[in-house]
């Protein structure tokens, strides 16, 4: 469906304008939050002095590229089903998932982080026990859905790389984001490549949502799929 893939193609320079307004205010406005050395109380006046602009990031970071991640796995079933249908749909799956767990982790951080602002006025040492569980809660929940996003990723670009239906250089970028974003999450020795899944993946993103807003699978495909059946009915006739 020509419209599905240029509305996944709009969602995949979605998702990459998350990922790069999200990182550009860690590295300006944000940055006192890449610092894990801060005391707890300096880290909350931090927080509670910006408490709007952390707000639009998480919605950004979690809600907005949860719902862009939704569009994009459908529009690359739909673009790769009849090729590879049990990749395409194996693939969607963790895509899925991968979205889910992206709402998960952002509806906890928003709303337990409004609670650690009231908590932290009436009893700051419950809200330090409550910052550290919320740490592990979405720390967890963040590795577990950038290793199902990288299995996405990962057979998603096979998938299109054995049909032809993406160019080759893009599948293949895609391949070893999602081996190095594998390894990031599953072995510990590795989790310094996470920055390199971020950066990369966004790359993925902006190269994919220009292609599908530029091609029409739909059209080139149908000639392929109609001209071995024409060519057996010429045959039989003879």
């Amino acid at each position: 469906m020509k419209s599905l893939q240029r509305i996944g193609g709009l969602s995949a320079l979605i998702c990459a304008a998350t990922y790069l307004v999200s990182m550009g205010l860690l590295v300006t406005l944000l940055a006192p939050f890449m610092d894990t050395a801060m005391p707890f109380a300096q880290f909350m006046d931090f927080f509670l002095a910006n408490q709007t602009i952390i707000f639009i990031w998480h919605v950004l970071m979690y809600l907005v590229n949860g719902v862009c991640l939704v569009i994009l796995a459908l529009a690359l079933y739909d673009r790769l089903k009849d090729a590879a249908p049990a990749m395409a749909l194996a693939a969607t799956v963790f895509g899925l998932i991968w979205a889910v767990l992206v709402f998960a982790s952002g509806f906890i951080t928003l709303y337990g982080w409004e609670l650690l602002a009231g908590l932290y006025r009436s009893n700051a040492a419950q809200a330090a026990s409550l910052k550290l569980a919320l740490d592990m809660i979405t720390t967890g929940i963040d590795h577990s859905d950038r290793f199902l996003g990288c299995l996405w990723l990962l057979l998603v670009s096979w998938a299109a790389l054995r049909a032809g239906l993406l160019p080759k250089a893009l599948n293949f970028l895609g391949l070893a984001i999602g081996i190095q974003g594998i390894l990031s999450t599953a072995l510990p020795a590795f989790t310094e490549l996470g920055l390199a899944f971020g950066l990369g993946i966004i790359l993925w993103w902006i190269w994919l949502g220009i292609v599908l807003l530029r091609t029409r699978p739909s059209l080139e495909q149908k000639p392929a799929a109609i001209a071995p059946a024409a060519t057996s009915l010429n045959f039989a006739g003879k």
